[in-house]
């Protein structure tokens, strides 16, 4: 049974720290040296990043480090909440790649992607959902993430639950480990042992690209009956004080906006427009942005 508590800005926060590991580094905190980019990450949680570099979060970092001929250092952390302030605030680190637009508790660059929670099923299920109004979902076995290591219900589970959906959800986990993958609540799907699943759009959109059952993506940018978002700007962080190095990685940011929008597209990151006050809040849905800009059918290879 999943258990629901009230939502806030924890609803961002969650995004963007869904798939943390249980291994970290033993590091001690230092300020910021010349030379040298240290950046939290995670080692196992693919399509973001992973040990082995191969996410895009080490994709964009490599390219900040070469852009300013620094030594690349990663520094692996347990995320959660709390994570930004220790790792950032704490001075474990220097950067995090990817944060709620607009969290308080560190400073930020602008925006440089938003994306959106989409809604997967098979291509030849014959179902055709675009919203969480759909009736059908009462019928229907619906698997969503799970955040935090004591199981709570993340925005797909609480905004179903004011659908009247709540006895036919199916949870996977959000803190990764050997036996609890990222991808699994998409082989899920593939593998119809649920009829559909909600799922943030980055991780969805990488593994059902690698399904070789073709599934449907359909995104959804907010719930009509809790205002709950489900569409978010993400930026990076550094330590609250630290503006200087907000203000030059803006600087990186606008000047390889081409480059980034690149390495995010090759992930199949489903990319919506960047809203024009989406920096104001971590949990404000975006608005003006039609619903197809993501709406695609990704084909298995």
């Amino acid at each position: 049974m999943l258990t629901l508590r009230p939502l806030s800005c924890s609803i961002a926060i969650a995004v963007v720290l869904a798939g943390a590991p249980s291994v970290g580094v033993a590091q001690r905190p230092a300020p910021s040296e010349a030379g040298i980019l240290r950046v939290c990450t995670d080692p196992n949680n693919l399509p973001v990043s992973d040990s082995m570099n191969q996410g895009y979060e080490n994709k964009i970092a490599q390219l900040i480090a070469d852009t300013w001929h620094s030594k690349l250092e990663y520094v692996y952390w347990r995320q959660g909440f709390g994570y930004f302030n220790r790792g950032l605030n704490g001075l474990y680190c220097d950067v995090e790649i990817s944060a709620p637009a607009g969290i308080d508790i560190v400073a930020t660059t602008g925006p440089y992607y938003r994306s959106a929670y989409v809604i997967v099923y098979r291509k030849d299920s014959g179902l055709n959902i675009t919203s969480l109004d759909d009736p059908a979902l009462k019928q229907l076995k619906i698997g969503v993430n799970m955040v935090g290591s004591d199981g709570d219900a993340g925005p797909p589970a609480a905004a179903l639950k004011s659908h009247g959906v709540v006895g036919n959800l199916v949870g996977f986990p959000t803190f990764y480990s050997e036996i609890n993958r990222p991808e699994d609540i998409i082989k899920a799907v593939a593998d119809k042992k649920v009829d559909i699943a909600i799922v943030w759009g980055p991780t969805a959109g990488y593994f059902a690209a690698k399904s070789s059952v073709p599934l449907v993506l359909n995104p959804i940018l907010a719930d009509s009956a809790t205002g709950i978002p489900f569409s978010y700007a993400i930026a990076m962080a550094v330590a609250r004080r630290n503006k200087a190095l907000r203000d030059s990685l803006q600087t990186f940011l606008d000047q390889n906006r081409t480059k980034i929008d690149g390495i995010l597209k090759s992930f199949q990151v489903p990319l919506l427009p960047i809203a024009a006050d989406s920096s104001r809040s971590a949990t404000s849905p975006a608005r003006g942005n039609s619903a197809s800009v993501v709406q695609s059918t990704s084909r298995g290879r």
